[in-house]
């Protein structure tokens, strides 16, 4: 079945992992045997071959880079104009890839329709993978202003945080609403027409910026906080509130968000029974909350600065996402709400949103 992968950080791998993702993950893997300069070297799980072998046709693809302050212990860069320029650097690789043939832009609902037209036509072998481009972390965006720079060269979707205390807004383990300049942000990707991704935002900011935007609001990869108790992931007030906004939201396969009790760098997935199942109960849990399958989709993840070491012990690499459609058939979900959570919620969201 065509899949829709709503989170990866191809271009970061690329250009920060130094990998070459127009090869096999074996080969990658090979490449990177006794290097240990990251703890997932050798053990990635994502490469162009593999997602065409899992039919993984479309994926929301990441520019990614952050500001961090004097006092910031995350790592980053020194000034917003830094950022930027690393994110044009991530820009240049996908290019790259579109120009090799390897991938293919998805900015609005011609390409879209012309593309989801290849991958489900009788022939998909060496078909070129669509990517919508979306931006990790607002703090790149040195002003408002240059949303119409990024909407120009085909940037679709933000999310205004990520780890940490933002330019614009407050993620994951911080706090605080959003900003004056957070709130300009917003207006501004609303008049333009981006996708809000949900994602990451603390608390607070997340209030704020459902009570702001009125344009199309999505959560790229997020699980749930009753299943694993971390601000990282959505409670259930949170999920409600993003099923009346329309939105759909990612299952995402980092082992710590799926599973309670993970310590970084001791437990491993098989240890702590960390499968694909996993990511099942949290997107079960969602549809609960919504009483259908509507607002459920896949946004893995994968090799987000993590590989096997904190992925489902039975994932061998991304293209095994196509056995999603036999374990949500063994939970009782029918052909049209796998069908839903692989692709079809994804699909019908950005039709609305660029109809």
């Amino acid at each position: 079945m065509f899949i829709i992968d709503a989170h990866l950080d191809l271009s970061m791998n690329a250009m920060e992992w130094n990998r070459d993702l127009r090869l096999s993950v074996a080969d990658i893997r090979s490449r990177e045997k006794g290097l240990h300069d990251k703890p997932d070297r050798a053990k990635g799980t994502v490469s162009l071959p593999e997602l065409r072998k899992g039919g993984i046709g479309l994926v929301v693809a990441t520019q990614i880079a952050r500001y961090v302050a004097p006092d910031n212990p995350l790592p980053g860069w020194h000034s917003s104009w830094q950022a930027w320029s690393q994110t044009q650097g991530q820009l240049a690789w996908y290019k790259a890839m579109e120009e090799a043939g390897e991938m293919v832009m998805v900015r609005d609902l011609p390409s879209l329709e012309k593309h989801i037209a290849l991958w489900t036509g009788p022939k998909t072998a060496g078909l070129p993978v669509g990517y919508i481009l979306s931006l990790e972390g607002a703090d790149s965006i040195v002003t408002p202003d240059y949303l119409h720079r990024a909407w120009e060269y085909g940037l679709r979707a933000v999310g205004p945080a990520h780890y940490g205390p933002g330019r614009y807004a407050n993620g994951t383990d911080s706090t605080g609403r959003l900003s004056p300049d957070g709130k300009a942000l917003l207006r501004k990707m609303d008049e333009l027409g981006f996708i809000l991704d949900a994602t990451h935002l603390c608390d607070d900011a997340f209030w704020d910026a459902m009570d702001l935007y009125s344009g199309p609001v999505w959560a790229s990869h997020n699980n749930c906080r009753a299943l694993v108790d971390h601000n990282r992931q959505f409670s259930d007030d949170m999920i409600r509130a993003l099923v009346a906004k329309g939105a759909v939201i990612g299952g995402a396969l980092d082992a710590w968000m799926m599973v309670p009790g993970w310590i970084r760098g001791q437990s491993t997935p098989l240890a702590m029974g960390c499968s694909l199942e996993k990511v099942v109960d949290h997107l079960d849990h969602i549809c609960q909350l919504a009483g259908n399958s509507l607002h459920v989709g896949m946004g893995t993840d994968l090799d987000g600065a993590f590989g096997k070491e904190q992925c489902p012990y039975d994932l061998e690499t991304i293209a095994d996402l196509s056995n999603m459609s036999g374990l949500l058939a063994r939970r009782g979900y029918g052909p049209a709400d796998i069908e839903n959570i692989l692709h079809g919620n994804w699909l019908r969201f950005l039709r609305k949103a660029w109809g």
